[in-house]
């Protein structure tokens, strides 16, 4: 794909008639854009419960390990005011927590309400309350502001989003001049020797985990497939800046398995 080029979900289908449907991908299937939103929340309600496990065997459990590094390099101060969009469970508005302090603020945002109930129930559990605030939303169309956040930041939900440039553009606006916004995302694995294992793991022994764990293999089958839709890191990068971001840049971890994306409001 040409890096320069605009990426896009969506295309327009003809019908007999001639009359044109929207569609988009939804894994490795084309559905009408109206219908991915309801699909993608089919997939996040039934693994809410089991998302931890889920990222667990998705990463080998090193996800983890690139949660805290995606917060310890966010630049997230004492007294910020930080949006996490696609929170699901909280683990990264608990670590951004512990960065802002208790003069700051975190808003953990997620348009689907089962997940959104699972990250406030954990919070809640481990005394995290001051500070945290909890908002179902559409990244779409953020409910804040112009300039209202410090720092946005979305973790392994970007590539779920329906209009993924929409999505950019709303972090572009509710950040403060000088804000960054954070990517991390699963993207293009960059060593071709390991492509093939990588594509072993995730179409042959992800699925069978997910029935065997979570008793539910057609959502893992679509969260692998979700990844290898999702743009690679140079398209991304575009995008980015096409939103309205400036100094793009992305930073590739465990061989481009994952990458960290970033850019500032100028």
């Amino acid at each position: 794909m040409n890096a320069n080029a605009p990426h896009t979900d969506r295309r327009a289908d003809r019908h007999a008639d001639g009359h044109a449907t929207d569609t988009t991908h939804f894994g490795f299937r084309e559905v009408p854009v109206a219908e991915k939103q309801r699909l993608v929340g089919q997939v996040f309600s039934s693994v809410a419960r089991s998302y931890d496990l889920m990222n667990d065997l998705m990463s080998f459990g090193i996800h983890r390990l690139w949660k805290r590094y995606f917060v310890a390099t966010a630049g997230v101060r004492r007294g910020d005011r930080v949006l996490d969009l696609a929170g699901g469970t909280g683990d990264i508005a608990a670590l951004l927590h512990e960065r802002v302090g208790d003069t700051g603020e975190v808003v953990l945002g997620d348009i689907n309400g089962d997940m959104l109930r699972v990250g406030r129930d954990r919070l809640t559990d481990r005394g995290l309350v001051r500070g945290l605030h909890y908002v179902q939303l559409n990244a779409e169309a953020l409910p804040f502001p112009d300039g209202h956040f410090d720092t946005v930041t979305i973790a392994f939900g970007l590539r779920n989003v329906t209009d993924k440039q929409a999505a950019l553009g709303e972090m572009q606006r509710v950040l403060k001049v000088g804000g960054r916004a954070l990517v991390l995302e699963f993207s293009e694995v960059r060593p071709a020797w390991f492509r093939p294992i990588y594509d072993f793991h995730s179409f042959q022994v992800l699925p069978r985990l997910g029935r065997l764990f979570a008793g539910d293999a057609d959502s893992y089958r679509y969260l692998a497939e979700s990844i290898r839709r999702h743009p690679p890191q140079d398209a991304l990068k575009a995008m980015m800046e096409r939103a309205g971001f400036s100094r793009c840049g992305y930073r590739n971890l465990s061989g481009g398995i994952v990458a960290i994306h970033s850019g500032c409001k100028a």
